[in-house]
């Protein structure tokens, strides 16, 4: 087994869900995240002053697949969250040894 977790931005969500639902994958985990990588943060205006946000919000997405639902599941993740533009995302597959379920 292998467990998948992807760095997107939140708004790709749904898309996702639906996506992920559209390759039979039943289950997953959300967790909101703040974080930055290449795009280091960006300026915004607020009441006429400038100010610097580091910390961009994020959506952390976990996913338990079997071996040969890895690529499917990378594709789909991939097709949805990629727009092209830094700060799309991430995608890390690791190796599960066990799996309890309760």
């Amino acid at each position: 087994m292998k467990l998948i977790t992807a760095i997107i931005k939140p708004d790709k969500v749904e898309a996702l869900r639906q996506a992920l639902t559209g390759v039979d994958i039943q289950g997953l985990t959300i967790v909101e995240a703040k974080g930055y990588g290449r795009q280091k943060g960006h300026t915004e205006l607020y009441r006429g002053s400038e100010y610097v946000v580091d910390f961009l919000p994020k959506t952390k997405i976990e996913v338990a697949v079997s071996d040969d639902q890895t690529e499917k599941v990378i594709d789909a993740i991939s097709q949805v969250s990629n727009t092209g533009k830094i700060g799309d995302g991430k995608i890390f597959v690791s190796s599960l040894e066990q799996v309890v379920r309760f």
